[in-house]
């Protein structure tokens, strides 16, 4: 077997064993075949290497200049590898097993203040045709409302918005369901848009003999509903109508400010955790270090004792 053959099968593996999600899969599909292309170099294939060929490989990744973050995931996928390799009895060992990997850094995420939310929503409302400021003020709705991942909102199934729910059942990486409540303007945004969003759906039925899409934001694309990257783009222009710095302003930056803000009115952290669907809560504990620096400012800013003289 080719080592080709062997990534394909890993990689077959993790979506059948494991439910690894499409990204995920094509991350590591990317990360092992540069790792075998840099064996291939070397006139080795993968399942010859030992742990100091891939601690070489490591450092050919600093050399190069990749990041702590790129290179922590590259190692993480080749530990994958062999542990399924060896599982699999292709290797009497796993030489990846005892190889420690550059420690990633905890960068603050970005976030955005309540003003700057306020802004983008009154854009998304005032912006572009009549059907198009519905659907963008459902968006931008609801991903304040919930937090929700970019994949998670564009691929929200229409039943899920039917019967004007308090609640959404969000499907979430690798599978695992959760709840996420509501807003009334998320409500209302999205009862504005079903309206909308029905009524073309069923136009196009009518004069295709297409059945109506399964999906909240459908689009005509191969993936039967609006891309991440066509979002992304969406939030940018609504960034720069805002007078929002556009760099700023993500998708996922957003997720971070619905955590934020929830935790600087008095959220509970495990709460937050379950709204965002972290499997840690280590994962959440970030957010009360942007906390942190806001109240050391308000402090700094307004204690009396702060004001020298």
């Amino acid at each position: 077997m080719k080592d080709a053959q062997r990534i394909a099968t890993f990689l077959e593996a993790q979506a059948a064993e494991l439910d690894a999600a499409q990204n995920t899969r094509l991350a590591y599909a990317r990360d092992l075949t540069d790792f075998s292309g840099w064996l291939d170099g070397r006139g080795m294939p993968l399942l010859q290497a030992a742990q100091g060929d891939i601690e070489a490989y490591l450092v050919s990744l600093d050399a190069n200049g990749l990041s702590r973050a790129t290179r922590a995931r590259r190692l993480s996928a080749v530990r994958q590898f062999y542990r399924f390799a060896f599982e699999e009895g292709w290797r009497t060992d796993n030489p990846a097993l005892r190889i420690k990997g550059p420690k990633r850094e905890k960068a603050l995420p970005k976030t955005l203040t309540e003003d700057e939310v306020d802004r983008l929503l009154t854009a998304a409302r005032e912006m572009g045709r009549a059907n198009d400021r519905v659907r963008n003020t459902c968006l931008m709705e609801v991903l304040y409302a919930t937090g929700m991942r970019v994949s998670e909102l564009v691929g929200l199934p229409v039943q899920a918005a039917r019967g004007d729910p308090r609640m959404l059942l969000v499907r979430g990486k690798g599978g695992k369901e959760r709840m996420v409540p509501l807003s009334p303007p998320a409500r209302q945004a999205m009862r504005d848009w079903l309206d909308i969003r029905d009524a073309a759906e069923d136009r196009a039925a009518k004069k295709t003999g297409k059945s109506a899409s399964r999906f909240l934001f459908p689009s005509s694309g191969k993936s039967g509903h609006l891309t991440r990257h066509r979002f992304y783009m969406l939030i940018k222009d609504l960034a720069v109508g805002a007078g929002v710095t556009p760099s700023k302003v993500t998708p996922h930056t957003l997720r971070h400010a619905f955590a934020t803000h929830l935790l600087a009115r008095g959220a509970d952290l495990r709460a937050i955790q379950t709204l965002l669907g972290h499997a840690d809560v280590a994962t959440t504990e970030i957010y009360t270090h942007v906390l942190e620096d806001r109240l050391k400012e308000l402090v700094l800013d307004h204690h009396p004792l702060s004001r020298v003289g």
